[in-house]
């Protein structure tokens, strides 16, 4: 064999990141990669994932832009793996393929009430912000008082754009419909409970201080969950990112409150219990009972009950990977079973032979984009020395597989599409002094991409 070809299903940057490491690993054959997502566009969660007053992090699509602009590697967007290409599709014209498809579900939460009406997942509000194209365009924003519960990034990002006000985002790429459903938004409190102490949130010290610095919004903390055990005093004076944390959350207890708008809670010791609803169905109010720490980093409960009253509540608890056809899957945590990124049948641990996974669906959702680094060369490792389980392609040639999707009437975009997407949403940015704005619609989006007139 003197090519290898390779698909990687999500361009997302643990997708992108594969592709780079597997062009530049030392091997005794040349490789050819295709890389397909769901989506017109790449980039995955740092382009729906991520907040769009989070600058700083977008940064990271221009990292992954000059990987894709190199030209050696083939970008099929539009394409839905299981839908428009199938495993078989895959083992007909290619050597092996790695699943890069991430995490985009939210994780559950099962406590009495979180199906009630006006309950959502973090996810699902993070999509309809950063204008993903299969979320509705309209998001029920009738609140006064809201909680969130979660004390990871997600959660502030949730909870910082629901109480920024819409005005502060006019900079940033917000679409259109997003801006309008924010500026009507009648919320005056955002209340964020987390199970543990201030000393064990899951927050980096950048997200949290950005929380601190939203225009008119007060941030209000509460004496009680800053009386530390020894175990909370011991990680704030041996753990650097813990002590920062502390920090931004003591100065914020200094600040005066009562003269902003809109008012930012942080509740820790906070342990779920029940989301109470109205005679109507509708949330009414978030009960939880008060923790208290045991002494070794964890908490216990007090049997103390207390009662929030509020009308909407979001979970971000975490993300979950979804099954791929004819892929096992680990229902349990989310993943694709393996060991190093090689795919494993779950039941007897053997081999999947010419399938690797990467990133979040081979991990789970933890860690940040450089975790999902390392966790490519891990699993390229496995790719560039596994020849002997391959799979032996009928076509492998590289038009076969265009040949094949146009077989299919798939509106595939490629990279010039995505050129072109970007460029257009840059030029609609301009008038307004933005980067960009974004496409929303997909049929936009792929009408822009391939150059066609949108349909009617």
């Amino acid at each position: 064999m003197t090519k290898l070809r390779v698909a990687i299903v999500g361009a997302g940057p643990a997708g992108i990141y594969a592709a780079d490491i597997l062009l530049k690993a030392e091997r005794t054959f040349d490789v050819s990669i295709d890389l397909f997502d769901r989506l017109p566009a790449p980039y995955g969660l740092v382009r729906y994932g991520v907040a769009p007053d989070h600058p700083r992090i977008k940064g990271i699509i221009n990292a992954l832009r000059e990987v894709l602009d190199r030209g050696d590697i083939r970008v099929f967007g539009n394409v839905d793996f299981g839908t428009d290409i199938s495993l078989d599709d895959l083992k007909r014209h290619y050597h092996a393929v790695i699943f890069a498809t991430g995490a985009v579900r939210d994780a559950s939460l099962n406590i009495p009430g979180i199906d009630l009406e006006g309950s959502y997942g973090a996810a699902d509000f993070v999509s309809w912000f950063d204008g993903h194209p299969d979320v509705p365009r309209d998001w029920p924003l009738t609140a006064k008082s809201v909680a969130v519960i979660g004390n990871g990034n997600v959660a502030l990002d949730v909870s910082r754009m629901l109480a920024k006000h819409a005005d502060d985002l006019l900079s940033t790429e917000i679409p259109p419909n997003v801006y309008e459903g924010l500026k009507a938004s009648p919320v005056t409190d955002v209340h964020v409970f987390g199970r543990r102490g201030p000393a064990q949130v899951k927050f980096t010290p950048l997200e949290l201080r950005e929380l601190g610095e939203l225009n008119d919004v007060d941030m209000v903390l509460y004496d009680e969950d800053f009386d530390y055990d020894e175990a909370s005093r011991t990680a704030i004076a041996s753990n650097k990112q813990v002590m920062v944390i502390d920090k931004i959350l003591q100065k914020w207890r200094e600040r005066p409150v009562g003269n902003a708008s809109r008012r930012l809670h942080l509740h820790f010791y906070a342990r779920p219990i029940e989301v109470v609803g109205d005679e109507n169905g509708n949330v009414a109010a978030f009960r939880y009972e008060r923790t208290r720490p045991d002494a070794a980093g964890g908490v216990v409960g007090t049997g103390e009950i207390r009662e929030v009253p509020i009308q909407a509540i979001y979970r971000a608890v975490g993300y979950f990977g979804s099954p791929l056809d004819g892929i096992p899957f680990d229902k349990k945590h989310g993943v694709i079973p393996n060991r190093e990124g090689v795919a494993l049948h779950k039941a007897s641990n053997e081999v999947v032979p010419g399938v690797y996974a990467t990133g979040w669906i081979k991990r789970g959702p933890v860690g940040l984009i450089g975790h999902t680094k390392s966790d490519a060369m891990e699993t390229i490792r496995h790719v560039v020395n596994g020849e002997g389980s391959w799979w032996s392609p009928e076509a492998p040639s590289e038009q076969s597989v265009i040949d094949l999707l146009d077989s299919r009437g798939v509106k595939y975009t490629d990279l010039d599409g995505w050129h072109n997407l970007d460029q257009h949403e840059i030029a609609l940015g301009e008038p307004h002094g933005r980067a960009r704005v974004k496409v929303v619609p997909r049929d936009e989006m792929i009408a822009i991409s391939r150059a066609e007139s949108p349909v009617a």
